[in-house]
């Protein structure tokens, strides 16, 4: 049996845009390589701490600054610092990994989906 899509009264569901999911894959994407990165790059003792520090460092990040519901609230210029510090950083373990142009692709997509994402907040 159907569910009733009529509204319930007091309740407003959020609107999931094309944009909302493309920043959501970024952060999966920023997340799994700063992951990759740390196991990958660095010798046995600090292959663990930085492949498991560097992404709760930025889910700890995304979390504070740039969740739907932050518990620090940012001026948007700083939002956009913070965000901008996670892709950096992403872009650069690409780059550590010698793959260069995953890397400037990742910057591209996440810099544009962020550009895109602020404009629309401020707007």
């Amino acid at each position: 049996m159907p569910e009733d899509p009529s509204p319930v009264p007091g309740v407003q569901r959020p609107t999931i845009t094309a944009l909302d999911i493309v920043r959501s894959i970024v952060l999966v994407i920023a997340v799994g390589t700063l992951a990759l990165w740390g196991f990958a790059t660095w010798p046995l003792p600090w292959n663990i701490v930085l492949g498991i520090g560097a992404p709760v460092i930025v889910i700890l990040l995304w979390a504070l600054f740039l969740s739907p519901r932050p518990v620090l609230r940012l001026h948007p210029f700083l939002r956009a610092a913070v965000e901008l510090l996670i892709y950096v950083g992403v872009t650069i373990a690409w780059w550590l990994m010698d793959q260069p142009i995953i890397g400037m692709a990742f910057a591209i997509v996440a810099v544009g989906a962020g550009v895109v994402s602020g404009r629309r907040r401020i707007a």
